[in-house]
This record gives C-alpha cells, structure tokens and sequence, in this order.
C-alpha cells in the first residue's frame, strides 16, 4: 500500500478482551429441542418451508464447551455465491474443540442454503429474495422471509456476541476488512462490537454507524442479519473477506483465524494474539455510481489507494461507446470495485474508504 496513506494505530490487544468467569462447569445447552452437553457438539438441520411449496434447510452446529462462558453466534452463506466465508464454516466444524471451549457457539454454517445449491448470487432463486435485506423476516412470509425470522428469533436471541462472514460476491472485487456497528445512544455495545472487529487480525476496520439510520429505529426493518444483532443489543460485528465468489485458500483461512482469535479475545479459548501492526480505521464510505446500463471496464483493483479525480474506470454502452468516465470523488482506499463487465444504471461500481487519521 503507497507511503501516503496514514495508519492510525489501535491498542494493543489483550489475550482476553472482555471479563469472563472461570472454568465454571455449566448445564447443558438446549437448541431446537435437544440438550447439548458440556464439551460437545451436535448438527442440526433446521427445515422451512413456506406456503408456496418452497422448502429450505438450514445446517447448524452447536459447540458446548466444557466449561462456563459467553454465547457466540456466527452465520455464514447469509449470501450462497460468497464462498469463502462458507468454506471457513466448515473448516469451523472440526476446528472448533467444544472440550477445550468456555461458552457456546452457535454456527450457522449456510444460512441460505437455496442460493448456495443455485450458485445464485445475491438472493434465494426459490423467491428472488435477499436475505440480507429480508431481517427481521416474517413468520409467515416467503422462504427467505422465513429463514430471516428463524435466525432473528432462535439465533441471534441466544448469542451473547454476534458475527456475521460475508465476502464479494460474484461481481465484486473486495477488500478485506472486519467491522462494526457503532450508535451514539449504544456506546458500550459498540465498544464491545468494536474490540470484537479490532481482535480479528485485519489491518482495516470499516465503522457502520447507524445512528441516523432508519433501520435502528423503531418500527423499520432491519435489513440486515448482523443490523438485527446489533437492534436486538447484541455487539455485533461483520467479516468482509473474499472477492468475485473465487476461493482463495488464504482468505477462508484468513476468516477461520479471525473467528479463533475472537473466541481467544472473548476468553472462549486459550492462546495469544498477536496484535495487528498497523489498523486502519474508515471513517467514510463513498459510493460511486453509474449513470447508464452497459459494460463496466475497470481501471484499478480493490485495496489500491486512490487521489481525488483520479480515472478508476469508465462505462460503455451496448455498442462499445464510453458514456460515462468514472473518478475517485475523494482520497482513499478502493474498498469495492465491480469486478465485472454488465452494469445497471444506479448501480454502484466504486466504494472509495476514507481513513480515519
């Protein structure tokens, strides 16, 4: 990354982050009408069906620990065509030693099973929906509306932390990043959603802070899975990392990683964390859009650090024509660029991440 981008260096971060009782033996744990036992793990298969016929699974894992401590939830595939979270859920499966855990983890390993199994990027193909902008769903809605009112009522109520693991999906060229949800009128919440983000092992942090936005208030939906967390006063966090639903061996374990240093941070698990160098910290996301349907021809790729002005790409019609140039509005690091070629008029192509200095 070029010399001219200034890192604001976070504190050092503690093998445990948060105050935890110690090694005290615990009950079981009951999920979906089963006790899990101390120092074990059960799968689960939770089956949705709506009134249209559409029928949906959805794979969990629940790991007890031995002994006493925090509830982490995690959902994976909230998105189906973003691989590599999903495969880091399954390398979560045998990773996680529910022996040697204090607490629970909740793993949701796809939540959208539907557009995994369609390689459907963005929404379920059994209704056309997003589950990411489906929460807090509906009991009595569609599939997707159904899988989003599951994980709101039986999940995300049973974590005491949340994450929830995306990447790019099939057009977009991402940057890695963990995040946070941050609100003015929930400053303790989002300390901890922010200790959770920073223990992580990314060297950029992106701030969500929602308190002007509607889906906090009262009477508007949520939207998003880790939104809900974070509504319901659960800290909550997100992990960004993968791009163009390509599997890239060193991003799912990248994610994997993150989650063990967060179960090492939450004092869930025994180790050391060895704190990130320099953290970049976004204060701002600036979206670029385009002005025309076509082609969308990139000139940069995520991570590249960008001046004001400077030509990042540029739109063609359906004959070849450039109608459109497309310039960074701001200094900054290129988080988002659409990775391929077709582009809707209004779409985003461009995500411009101001650091905080």
């Amino acid at each position: 990354m070029p010399n001219e981008v200034r890192y604001r260096l976070l504190p050092t971060i503690a093998v445990c982050l948060f105050a935890i009782p110690g090694l005290q033996a615990q009950a079981s744990f009951q999920f979906n009408g089963t006790d899990v036992r101390p120092g074990t793990k059960e799968h689960f298969t939770i089956k949705i069906s709506d009134n249209d016929g559409n029928k949906a699974q959805v794979p969990i894992t629940v790991f007890h620990g031995q002994s006493a401590g925090p509830v982490l939830g995690i959902t994976a595939g909230v998105h189906g065509y973003e691989y590599a979270p999903i495969l880091a859920g399954q390398q979560l499966i045998n990773r996680i030693n529910p022996a040697a855990l204090s607490g629970t983890v909740i793993l949701v390993q796809i939540a959208n099973v539907g557009s995994f199994l369609g390689r459907s990027p963005y929404t379920n193909p059994m209704d056309s929906k997003n589950l990411n902008r489906t929460f807090p769903g509906n009991a009595e809605g569609s599939v997707t509306e159904r899988l989003a009112h599951f994980i709101s009522t039986k999940v995300i109520p049973r974590s005491d932390y949340f994450i929830d693991m995306h990447s790019g999906d099939a057009p977009e060229d991402l940057m890695a990043y963990s995040a946070y949800y941050q609100h003015d009128d929930k400053p303790e919440i989002s300390k901890k959603g922010r200790m959770i983000a920073e223990s992580m092992g990314y060297d950029l942090v992106v701030v969500f802070k929602t308190t002007t936005k509607d889906y906090m208030k009262d009477g508007f939906p949520s939207l998003y899975c880790s939104a809900e967390a974070f509504k319901q006063g659960i800290p909550a966090a997100d992990i960004e990392c993968g791009r163009l639903g390509m599997i890239e061996p060193h991003l799912v374990d990248k994610i994997t990683t993150a989650i063990e240093r967060t179960l090492i941070s939450l004092g869930m698990a025994e180790g050391k964390i060895e704190p990130v160098e320099k953290m970049a910290v976004v204060k701002e996301r600036l979206y670029i859009e385009s002005e025309h349907e076509g082609f969308f021809y990139p000139l940069k790729s995520s991570g590249d650090y960008v001046l004001k002005g400077m030509k990042v790409g540029y739109v063609t019609d359906l004959f070849n024509r450039t109608v459109q140039e497309i310039h960074a509005t701001e200094n900054g690091l290129l988080l988002f660029i659409l990775g391929t070629p077709p582009v809707n008029k209004g779409e985003s192509v461009a995500t411009v991440a101001v650091i905080e200095e």
